[in-house]
């Protein structure tokens, strides 16, 4: 039997889950009816919960048991149905059978779930009774059920995401998708591009290839877009004064055209954002109101009051770019983010600061080592410090002093650099101010201590998507590559963390396949004690989608090694060495007979029952790949054996 304490909390947790699921809704046209029917069916269950909270006696342990799986699978349920609210529109309709099979599956387990509650020894009035057992019929004749999926929108959409970037698209399928898919403003094309960016965030830098692909097809719908209305969500003629707000009265006079749009407005302030961020709760707040409401203690989401997991804040550059953006087409200067914690430093730590760049200028190597080695630890201390030593115009004197021939000054300068990249605003200002040359030149050249922090410092400025196309292109790929080979366990930390970060750009991966990053890898692999499998097969993942990655990790006999993390690596390691094997295999079957003759079947069955959601999205597609190879091998052996039998024939008849 359950304990009380342990049943009322269970009880209250499914009541509060099915209250956040009546919070969602606006579910996408594709998956409109299905989803609505789940979220209505789920809070039928409510009056349910309520009456076994109020029950006085213990719950039997096997109805115990299936209320917490129905408790499990009804999160499951909840995120699924913000996928259908807020998800990606494009990634909606082309994922659309791997979206309905988790639907299939989630349903299959509500029901069993819910029917595994032994609600007649429980004390239940008859109207719920009737209730749950409306919900579960209702279930059952769910099974199998889909709505009919919108071919041609489906066919539309396919055509741009399997054609080449530069092929010419057809404007009358960009004006059915602008149209099907209502990105007819550019608050919605707001939405899309930001819930394609929250997909990459949430898988950990790893968003494969797919996503990839449908950032270009947003990208392609949303020029389509500006081409054919280039005030798109702008009414002609209609104005709106905008909301009082520090520093914003250029704005206002210059406000042409257009309402502005729900998105670009703080939720606390209800003011245009200068500088938005994301909170983990996945919305976005102008980071200095955000700060305030955590620096007054709250640990909630303002929005939706859900706690929030950390209080970290992460630039929402998709919507600063479509802020700065429909500012420009509306005639309407950018808005400029104020300058944070300048003020918090004294006179006389400004004055120390100037101090140290006369230093860092002077004609004396000592002079410039040490200023270096003093900027260095002051960035490191706090915020406060890196907005001021960045604000004096430090940058650009560390960046000059980057190839010093004085090894020490180097690894000064270079840690410096990495220390002042911490703050976000620093990062753009340091790749402008030219210091990705003389960074790669340290990671070159440089002490090995100073060769692992100018790694770290790549890796710090890729956080910005227009660093990492800047970084690969001045050539710092191959001394990563080779730094991963031969530097100390934290060199090749560094190397890897960079090296990853770059790799999430498609232009990257050619290059460091060109590298040799592929030999490095597997070795990093088979090493015993090499303490870098994790990381390297992160990698070998990203590095698999692209085709030049994928003949390089085929040469380099990866498929017994892929089997082996396969079985006994982590659940990361199992779902990257899967990934891998399905792009292998995509190129030639050879891997998939490969690896079925090491016996990579039970594995994968495994896999398939125990894995992360994307360990079992890969073993499914291998097992898929393995089902119509044997149908085409026994066609093919039927074709023979028919051939053979004919020429027998033949044989005794002109015998």
């Amino acid at each position: 039997m359950a304990e009380g304490g342990e049943k009322g909390g269970l009880i209250q947790k499914l009541i509060d889950t099915v209250n956040e699921i009546c919070v969602i809704s606006d579910y996408r046209c594709t998956v409109k009816k299905l989803f609505s029917n789940l979220a209505r069916r789920l809070k039928l269950l409510t009056p349910l919960f309520e009456e076994i909270r109020d029950i006085k006696e213990l719950i039997p342990d096997d109805s115990h048991q299936a209320l917490v799986s129905l408790m499990d699978a009804m999160e499951s349920a909840k995120e699924l149905l913000r996928v259908g609210s807020e998800g990606s529109k494009i990634y909606l309709v082309l994922e659309r059978d791997e979206i309905m099979k988790k639907y299939q599956a989630l349903t299959d387990r509500l029901e069993q779930d819910l029917n595994n509650v032994s609600i007649d020894e429980l004390d239940i009035s008859d109207e719920v009774k009737e209730q749950v057992a409306l919900v579960l019929a209702q279930f059952r004749r769910a099974k199998g059920r889909t709505d009919p999926p919108d071919v041609e929108l489906y066919e539309d959409l396919s055509s741009l995401y399997h054609k080449d970037v530069d092929g010419g698209e057809d404007p009358a399928v960009l004006k059915r998708l602008v149209e099907k898919l209502h990105l007819t403003e550019i608050t919605d094309l707001t939405h899309e591009s930001i819930a394609l960016h929250e997909m990459v965030s949430v898988s950990s830098g790893d968003p494969g290839e797919s996503i990839e692909k449908m950032s270009m097809v947003l990208k392609q719908i949303k020029d389509f877009v500006q081409t054919e209305s280039p005030f798109a969500g702008s009414p002609p003629g209609e104005t709106s004064a905008l909301p009082s707000c520090t520093g914003q009265g250029t704005l206002a006079k210059n406000l042409k055209t257009g309402a502005i749009p729900d998105d670009f407005r703080c939720p606390i302030s209800l003011e245009l954002m200068n500088d938005p961020v994301i909170v983990s709760t996945g919305q976005t707040y102008e980071r200095s109101c955000i700060e305030k409401w955590l620096e007054a203690g709250h640990r909630t989401c303002p929005k939706t009051q859900q706690n929030l997991t950390s209080t970290a804040l992460i630039p929402n550059y998709v919507l600063r770019s479509l802020l700065a953006q429909w500012c420009e087409t509306n005639g309407m200067e950018p808005p400029k983010r104020a300058p944070r914690s300048a003020s918090a430093c004294t006179p006389a730590e400004r004055s120390m600061i100037q101090n140290l760049l006369h230093k860092l200028n002077s004609a004396s190597p000592d002079d410039q080592r040490t200023a270096a080695g003093e900027i260095r630890l002051l960035a490191k201390r706090n915020a406060d410090n890196r907005v001021a030593v960045a604000e004096a115009g430090a940058i650009p004197l560390l960046t000059n002093l980057l190839t010093a021939p004085d090894s020490h000054t180097q690894e000064h300068v270079v840690t410096a650099l990495l220390n002042l990249s911490i703050c976000e605003d620093n990062k753009g200002s340091i790749v402008s101010s030219g210091a990705v040359p003389g960074i790669v030149h340290v990671l070159r050249k440089g002490s090995m201590e100073a060769r692992e922090n100018a790694a770290a410092t790549l890796f710090s400025l890729s956080v910005l998507d227009e660093n990492k196309v800047t970084i690969g292109s001045l050539g710092a790929i191959p001394p990563l590559v080779l730094l991963l080979s031969e530097g100390t366990q934290r060199g090749k930390k560094d190397a890897a963390t960079a090296l990853f970060n770059l790799c999430i750009y498609q232009g990257n991966k050619g290059r460091a396949v060109r590298a040799g990053v592929i030999p490095t890898l597997m070795e990093l692999l088979t090493e015993p004690q090499s303490g870098m499998k994790d990381e390297a097969l992160a990698i070998l993942a990203i590095l698999s989608s692209h085709p030049e990655g994928k003949m390089a990790i085929g040469k380099s006999e990866a498929v017994p090694v892929l089997v082996e993390f396969m079985g006994s690596g982590s659940p990361r390691n199992k779902e990257n060495a899967a990934a891998v094997l399905v792009h292998l295999c995509s190129v030639d079957e050879k891997y998939l007979v490969e690896a079925q003759e090491l016996g990579v079947m039970g594995v994968l069955v495994d896999l398939l029952h125990h894995g992360t959601d994307r360990g079992k999205r890969k073993a499914g597609q291998l097992l898929e790949k393995m089902s119509r190879l044997a149908e085409q091998q026994k066609a093919l052996a039927q074709v023979q054996d028919q051939t053979l039998t004919e020429g027998q024939m033949d044989l005794r008849s002109n015998n």
